[in-house]
This record gives structure tokens, sequence and C-alpha cells, in this order.
């Protein structure tokens, strides 16, 4: 079966062979015998995912590299997870399977459905009853107020990762059609009116105390207003705001007074405040460039080791070249976003590709960078590799989205509206 693998070097059977080989490995090094959760996820793993890329090869015309790219960041995730945890291994493949039927239902959606910039108000609107019932109803975990709790624990969903994606469409629904709206009623300085509301976000977030989250927000807003806005005076108001922002947040949060300190001397709260990002740090310096092997790490040493800081269990037991090879990983599936939006013809759906790009970016940016004390932790996750069901399926959402964008979208608009649509 291998030597047939090799001898069709098709992107999904070398996949099928790095998933063969990463899952063989788990099972070697972690486990003596054949229990049925290792063949529970070996079986789900290489269905879920190799059966996934054909399915799409046949329904998508759009890259279908992207795909490829998170199954393998995917498959990483879920076998370190596993072995930190087999529980929490089968509840991240549930996981990714709800999560890649999000991106299946995504990428049908946004298909079937026509004139998507012109639904400014409604992605407003949502996001502020998201952003409320966050509020009203939301349970503080770890500092944030940004968990909607239902029953005794027993399942939990984080409504910001839903309105990230609603302010994508928002932020490109305002630039291709609103503000040209507003220019005609003889609006003056539209742009303001964006940079308002997502003000208004970044209270909400501020009044949740999930600042991780305001960082993301305002990184795609600010990537998309330098773009596409052409008030440059509103671009130069929004980071004299930040500045001012993040001053007085440090001022004004103890928890982010707290971050800054860790990140400049973790060494002198070794025994307090600072043991996760020194455990982090020890971990990915005792796993070297080759790693310690796949469960003989101590990844228990770490604190949110399935999720915030997985990073760092990757490379102490997969080596540095692993972690390099996820963020070489990221580089790829960012730079195939912003190819696709420089070939995309329609400016909607070009602004849709750079935002989830930078989404990706940022994400990616905040957690390995906190990991590996380059700034200040932020609490994020990083897509498609850490434990948890939001992330997991928004991610997967954003990556429908940015997989629909990649096509040639000249059947969705009548030719008396093209023009303007470019």
């Amino acid at each position: 079966m291998l030597s047939f693998l090799l001898k069709n070097r098709r992107p999904g059977n070398l996949l099928l062979i790095f998933e063969l080989l990463s899952i063989f490995l788990l099972f070697f090094f972690n486990n003596k015998h054949l229990d049925r959760y290792i063949v529970i996820l070996f079986i789900g793993l290489i269905l879920i995912v190799y059966i996934s890329n054909l399915v799409l090869g046949r329904v998508s015309t759009g890259d279908n590299y992207l795909f490829l790219i998170v199954s393998m960041l995917l498959t990483i995730g879920i076998i370190t997870i596993y072995r930190i945890s087999p529980t929490l291994g089968l509840k991240q493949l549930v996981w990714a399977l709800v999560g890649i039927l999000s991106f299946y239902l995504t990428y049908f959606v946004i298909r079937a459905m026509r004139r998507l910039e012109n639904l400014t108000s409604l992605y407003l609107l949502l996001s502020i009853l998201f952003f409320l019932l966050t509020l009203i109803f939301g349970s503080e975990i770890k500092g944030a107020r940004n968990w909607i709790v239902f029953g005794n624990d027993a399942f939990s969903i984080q409504l910001s990762e839903i309105t990230k994606i609603l302010t994508i469409f928002l932020i490109a629904s305002f630039y291709t059609k609103f503000q040209n709206k507003l220019e005609r009623q003889g609006v003056k300085h539209s742009s303001y009116y964006l940079m308002l509301v997502m003000y208004i976000f970044v209270g909400f977030l501020f009044l949740q105390k999930d600042l991780g989250t305001a960082v993301v927000f305002m990184a795609i807003y600010t990537c998309l207003q330098f773009i596409y806005d052409k008030d440059k005076t509103c671009l130069y108001s929004n980071l004299l705001l930040m500045v001012i922002g993040g001053i007085a947040s440090y001022f004004l949060f103890y928890h982010v007074r707290s971050r800054v300190e860790i990140w400049l001397s973790p060494m002198g709260m070794i025994d307090g405040k600072a043991g996760q990002i020194t455990q982090s740090l020890f971990a990915i310096g005792e796993g070297g460039f080759f790693g310690q092997g796949i469960g003989l790490g101590y990844p228990n040493q770490v604190q949110v080791n399935e999720s915030d800081f997985i990073f760092a269990v990757i490379c102490e037991e997969m080596g540095i070249l692993v972690g390099i090879g996820i963020i070489m990983l990221f580089m790829l599936l960012i730079y195939r976003a912003v190819k696709i939006a420089l070939n995309q013809e329609f400016i909607f759906y070009r602004i849709l590709a750079v935002a989830v790009a930078v989404l990706f970016a940022i994400h990616a940016f905040l957690n390995i960078g906190g990991v590996i004390k380059l700034i200040p932790s932020t609490g994020l996750t990083l897509p498609f590799v850490s434990y948890g069901g939001s992330a997991m399926i928004s991610s997967f959402v954003a990556l429908g989205i940015l997989q629909f964008t990649g096509e040639d979208l000249s059947y969705l608009y009548d030719r008396g509206i093209k023009d303007e649509n470019k």
C-alpha cells in the first residue's frame, strides 16, 4: 500500500502517508497495546481527512491545497492532544468532524446565496446581539467573561468566535457598498462610522476582559482599513487610539500588567505567576531540534497544555523542527489566502480573503509569540491545532469562506452591476 501511495504522488496520498506515520509513532511510543481509543482515533482521522480531501477536489474549483495544509495542522494537533489525554483526543476528533462539516456547510451556503455585500445592517445587529448575550449570560473563565455555559458545565460556547466571522463580513460589506451609499447621500467622513462600530465592539470585549480577542478584531480592521480606506486621516486616528487604548489597558487591568511583567522578567517569578511561561520555555529547550519523542516528554508540566500552550508540548516531543514546520504551514496558508485575494475579481470577496488571511496570521502570531516569549501571552489558541470546539468550528468556517473566494464568481452578478463590484 505504501509503495502504491509513493508511486502516485498526489498531495492527498502524501498527506495520507504523513498521517499513517504520525499515528504509528503515537502508537509505538505512547501505547504498548492496541486499545479501542487508538483504533477509533486512527480510523476516524484517516477517513475524515482523506475522504474530505477527495470530495473537495470534485465539488470546488478553488484552491484545494488550503484543506491539505489545514489537514496537516489538524493531524498534529489531534495526535498531541491524544498524547496528553486520550479522552480529550477523542473529543477533539469529534470537534474536527463538526468543523469539517461546518466547512462544507459554509462553502455551500455562501455559494447558494447572492448579494451578501448588501447585508451590512444584519451583520451589525447580529454582532451586537451576540455581545449582549455574552455580557448577560456569560461566565468568567480564566479571568475573561467570554463563555456561555449550558447546564452543569456540560456544554459551553464562545460567541466571540462567531462575531469574528460576522465582523469580517461587516467590514467587507461596508467598504463594498455601505460607504458608497453614505457618500451618495452626502455624508462626509463616512469611514468614521465603521471605526465607531469597531470601537464599540472593542468596548464590549473590554467589558468581558477578553483583550486577546480585542487585539484580533483591531488587527483585522486596521489591516483592511490600511488597504481599502480612502480616508488616511481616519487610519491615523485609529492608530493613535490604539496606542492610547493599549496604554490605558495596562493601567486599568491588573492581568494585563501581570502579563507584561511576566513577559519582561519570567525567571524572577518562576515559582509564582510566571510558572506557565517558564515551563513552556523549558519544554521547548528540552525538545531540541528533533524532540524527545512522542510519549517521552513531560507535557503535564506545562499548564493549559492542550490549548494555549500546545505549541510548547509539540516542540518538546517532536522537536523545534516540527515547530518550524507548523510556522511554515501557517505561512503557506496565509500566502495562498493572499494569492486568492489578488486573483479575485470582485472586491467584496477579495476583502473576505484578505480578512481571513489576517485572522489566521494574527492568531498564529499571538499564540506562538506568547509561547516562545516573543510577546506577552494573550490566551488565544492556535487555529486547527489547539483543543476547543468554538475555535475549531470558527476556523473551519473561515476556511470555507476562503475556499469559496478562490473560485471564479462571475456567475454571482448580473452583467449590469458587475463593474461596480470589482
